[in-house]
């Protein structure tokens, strides 16, 4: 069994349809981080283990979310429609074998799937992850794997969207083998609370700027 984490914010929409595709052998949890649509609710009715986050923030929920696993290797994907819940065993795969420590899934968006603004910040923080650490990462992509105990063991502590960022860099700090896979990128259900608005990516950018302005270039030291 693998644990999922499901961060929600208002995606009552999306939720069924993410929940009722999902693969064998992958156990959700979705933490409501303060939704006002009921998406607690219909994630209970669903089947999904919920953990209520109070303290707002992406960060915040995945933080949340990973003291509730209980698997030894535990998976990350947005709730929004997005991603494919079935390409979940190509992300998570490689660390269950023991090939990769941490696997990101670089998207490949359909037409109109990732607005302008969304894709060059992201290929701006990339190119800068590339610079400091020497991975190979074209993508901070929502869906990712790691084992459980020992990405708890790298105390991430951003809580709000610097979080994917910091997790990449401690783990390249730490000397993880880093691996991206191709993933799909669809239109979500919904609007978009980052990529979906200019405020909404320059938002998130400043945070992982914050980030990466804490901590030392892996290649320097």
């Amino acid at each position: 069994m693998i644990d999922l984490i499901l961060p929600v914010l208002d995606e009552a929409a999306a939720l069924p349809g993410v929940l009722g595709s999902l693969p064998p052998g992958y156990e959700p949890i979705v933490v409501d981080n303060g939704s006002t649509d009921g998406s607690g609710e219909i994630a209970r009715r669903l089947g999904a283990r919920v953990v209520l986050e109070r303290q707002r923030g992406f960060g915040a929920a995945c933080a949340a979310g990973l003291e509730a696993v209980r698997a030894d290797v535990v998976c990350f994907m947005d709730c929004d429609g997005s991603l494919d819940p079935a390409q979940l065993p190509a992300v998570a795969d490689p660390v269950i074998a023991g090939e990769a420590d941490l696997v990101l899934g670089r998207r490949v968006p359909e037409r109109g799937a990732w607005p302008l603004h969304g894709r060059v910040a992201n290929w701006l923080l990339a190119a800068e992850i590339r610079r400091r650490t020497g991975a190979d990462v074209r993508d901070l992509g929502p869906m990712r794997a790691a084992p459980t105990e020992r990405l708890r063991e790298l105390g991430i502590r951003d809580r709000r969207f610097g979080w994917p960022l910091e997790m990449v860099l401690l783990a390249a700090a730490q000397g993880w083998r880093i691996e991206e896979v191709p993933v799909d990128y669809a239109r979500r259900e919904g609007r978009s609370k980052v990529t979906g608005t200019v405020r909404g990516t320059a938002r998130a950018f400043r945070d992982m700027i914050r980030v990466m302005r804490t901590l030392e270039p892996v290649r320097d030291r």
